[in-house]
This record gives structure tokens, C-alpha cells and sequence, in this order.
């Protein structure tokens, strides 16, 4: 009898099918499933969700999960298949891998639970999810270019750029924003991109590296929060504060502190807490029969020394 209501339910349209799915669920739960718990970037996302979860006055409950780490793919893509399986209201979804999650993001659409991605997407061609909520990631990552330029003032020389995890939809759009204004720079030669796997030790090793066998080095990025800590815990170490222009990514308490002590020029900063936020707060728009914009641009803020205690920085920090 469900799958026939469903059935019947499609050819009306999507907003009507997730109506009748939201009738028929087992339960409110909205599941929250990110890349990976461990990070501070993450533990952000569920505090905004937490947050969605209280002003919608337990409406719904929200769960939160992610595994240890981000190259765990194969764990996360069974998360997304446990929530179906538990016929949840919604899923928010940060995929660690644009291709992997495409499948279970198919069977959640097939199932009439509706997905909306947040900080990184999937190749699906915008099928099978209802919003996708991110920090345009090619012009964040040409902003970190720009305000690293801006730094170099003309100066000449090789740029490091340390990443993440190849494959990543953010990872390829972030770095690619930033190489490709880097590139546009007369006298700047670009070092092929390390990948850090999101490990703070791989990228401080990373760094090392690098700046031990590049002496013409003059300034390096580091794309997510544990790679631009450990680049920068690196840089400290090896005496090159201040020597070379430095821009992370992300906002947790440790970047703050390098940009404090002049190890990082600035640092971009997405607001985590809005993905979580306005992540539950679309699934309850969806289940209500609301039509959603398909992107959501959460949007990013360069911090710097002298900016780093504003209220607009201190409401993306964390």
C-alpha cells in the first residue's frame, strides 16, 4: 500500500511525493551524516543542527554521525543506507566522495526520503537530492589566491599548495579556484598539490617536506582545517613565520591562534554552523512541500589579524 501511494505520489511531483513520505515514516528522526566526527569543522555542523532541532520545538529529532576519519568511505556510504533503512523523515549529507554516495543517495530519492547535500556534492547532475548547501568552493578557494597575492605584493616564486582528499568535489573546486588565479600571476610557479588525506601529521610532514626542498618558496595554502594546521604547526617549527605568506582554511581554535602569532596572513572561513542549520531546517522545508533553491551558498569570511575579534568573524569562527 506504501509503495503505491509513492508510486501514485511521483506523478505529481516531488514536493507532493516527500509529503506523503513524511505521513508514512516510521519515524522524525532527520539524520545528519557527515565526512568524519573527528574534527572541529564537523562538530560545528551539529551544533547548527542541534540548534535547528530546538527551534523547530522537537518537531523532529536529529541524529548525528560520521566516521573516524574522511577517507572511510565505504562506512559512511553504509550510514546513508542504515538511515534509509530506518525510513528517516530527511537526510543531510556531506559527501566524502562524489561518486560513492551517488548510489545510496539514488535509493534514498527511490525511497521518497529527501536529501539535501551540504558542504560537498556528488556527481549526480543535480538528480536524486532536493538542495545542495556549500560554500561556492572555486570562489572561496580564488579569494584565498587573491589575499595570498595581495600579501606577496609583486613578489616572485614557487607556492605550495597542500590539500586533501583527491576526488573530494570541495577539494577539486577549492584547489582549482586557487591554482588557477595563482597561475594567472606573472612570475608565481605553482608546486604540484599534496594531499594530506585530512591527517594534521600527514600535512605537517607534508609541509616539511616542501619547505625543506623548495628554498624559493615564497608562499603556500592549506585547503581544509587539520591540512592548514598542520602546514602551519610546520611552518612555525621550522622558522619560517613571517618568512613566507601563509592562508588556511576553516576556523577551528588552533588556526585562530596561528593567525594571532602572524604564523597564517588569514585564514577563509565557511560557516559550518549554517550547513547544520539551514541543512535540517530545508529537510523540514521539503517535508512541508516548500519549493527549496537548488543551491545554497553558505558563504565565507577572509579573517585576519585585524579583523579576527569583529563580530563577522567571530560568527564563523569556532
Amino acid at each position: 500500500m506504501k509503495k503505491l501511494t509513492v508510486i501514485s505520489a511521483a506523478i505529481l511531483g516531488l514536493s507532493t511525493l516527500f509529503v506523503s513520505s513524511a505521513t508514512f515514516a516510521k519515524t522524525n528522526e532527520i539524520a545528519v551524516i557527515v565526512k568524519s566526527e573527528n574534527s572541529n569543522f564537523w562538530q560545528n555542523v551539529k551544533k547548527g543542527a542541534l540548534a535547528a532541532e530546538k527551534e523547530l520545538g522537537g518537531k523532529y529529532k536529529v541524529s548525528f554521525q560520521g566516521p573516524q576519519a574522511e577517507t572511510a568511505i565505504d562506512e559512511e556510504v553504509n550510514m546513508v543506507k542504515n538511515a534509509i533503512n530506518r525510513d528517516v523523515a530527511g537526510i543531510v549529507l556531506a559527501a566524502s566522495d562524489p561518486n560513492a554516495l551517488i548510489q545510496p543517495v539514488k535509493e534514498a530519492f527511490q525511497h521518497a526520503i529527501p536529501v539535501v547535500i551540504i558542504d560537498s556534492g556528488i556527481n549526480s547532475d543535480g538528480k536524486y537530492y532536493q538542495s545542495y548547501l556549500a560554500t561556492d568552493n572555486y570562489a572561496a578557494g580564488k579569494l584565498a589566491a587573491e589575499k595570498l597575492l595581495a600579501e606577496l605584493k609583486g613578489k616572485g616564486g614557487k607556492v605550495g599548495v597542500m590539500s586533501y582528499t583527491p576526488g573530494s568535489d570541495s577539494a577539486i573546486k577549492r584547489g582549482g579556484g586557487f591554482v588557477d588565479a595563482v597561475k594567472a600571476q606573472k612570475g608565481i610557479d605553482v608546486l604540484e598539490t599534496r594531499y594530506s588525506q585530512s591527517d594534521m601529521t600527514l600535512a605537517l610532514n607534508q609541509t616539511t617536506d616542501v619547505l625543506a626542498s623548495n628554498p624559493e618558496l615564497v608562499a603556500m595554502f592549506g585547503a581544509n582545517e587539520p591540512t592548514a594546521v598542520g602546514m602551519a604547526r610546520a611552518i612555525k617549527e621550522k622558522g619560517y613565520a613571517g618568512k613566507i605568506v601563509a592562508v588556511g582554511f576553516d576556523g577551528n581554535k588552533a588556526l585562530q591562534d596561528f593567525v594571532r602569532d602572524g604564523t597564517l596572513n588569514g585564514i577563509v572561513v565557511q560557516s559550518s554552523y549554517q550547513m547544520g542549520f539551514k541543512g535540517v531546517n530545508t529537510i523540514d522545508r521539503i517535508l512541508k512541500g516548500e519549493k527549496v533553491e537548488k543551491f545554497i551558498d553558505t558563504g565565507v569570511v577572509y579573517v585576519t589579524k585585524d579583523n579576527i575579534d569583529s563580530e563577522e568573524a567571530q560568527g564563523v569562527l569556532y
